[in-house]
């Protein structure tokens, strides 16, 4: 399946519901991770992989920064949505970072140094859970309009690392994700926050790395 026709595959998909996207990535025979991040809304994703009837694994990267809201409601969904969660932290707690190295570095301040915090907290635990899955496939709940880099890609993508990106949501506006949401009763923190990005418009790296 190296060899897929991504434009065809797109168009193939384009008119399918986000249940069948899954199914889809899930019955092409490579090894297949879905990911989550607990931010809000994260459960339409999770809630549309547990109607997809799949046997997929479910990583979280939990940077350990988030807000006390997003970890209850992250309970509440994993108790919920009976997935096959699989969590990865980084090697360093963000207590440990905070009385050694003093927090979390400013882009502004020391770019380097940022750039490397991204790739303890964010991008090193995700290549830990695709090695240790030796995931071909990666189910992820991004939409084309969130990011200008976004805006580029398509349901079905390659990202650098060579993993076919697999996005069943990527057409949906918000109002589908609050009609989606509200129709289950779906929980959403309302405080959430992501270390490693300079607003909610930037990338966090994990779908520019390479």
């Amino acid at each position: 399946m190296t060899d897929l026709d991504l434009a065809a595959v797109n168009e193939e998909l384009k008119d399918r519901s986000a249940v069948e996207i899954v199914q889809w990535a899930a019955g092409l025979g490579m090894r297949c991770m879905a990911s989550t991040s607990f931010s809000p809304n994260s459960a339409a994703l999770l809630s549309v992989v547990a109607e997809a009837e799949v046997d997929v694994p479910v990583v979280w990267v939990d940077s350990g920064y988030n807000m006390s809201d997003a970890y209850r409601v992250a309970d509440t969904l994993i108790d919920r949505l009976p997935l096959d969660y699989r969590v990865y932290a980084p090697k360093v707690t963000a207590a440990r970072r905070e009385a050694v190295f003093g927090g979390i570095p400013h882009p502004e301040d020391d770019a380097e140094r940022f750039q490397q915090f991204v790739q303890e907290v964010k991008l090193e635990p995700f290549a830990r859970a695709v090695d240790d899955l030796q995931a071909q496939v990666w189910i992820t709940g991004i939409r084309r309009h969130e990011t200008e880099f976004r805006k580029g890609l398509d349901i079905v993508s390659r990202d650098n690392r060579g993993l076919l990106r697999v996005a069943p949501l990527f057409y949906w506006q918000e109002a589908d994700v609050d009609a989606y949401m509200a129709e289950r009763e779906l929980p959403s923190c309302k405080h959430y926050f992501d270390p490693t990005k300079l607003d909610e418009k930037s990338e966090c790296g994990l779908h520019t790395a390479a």
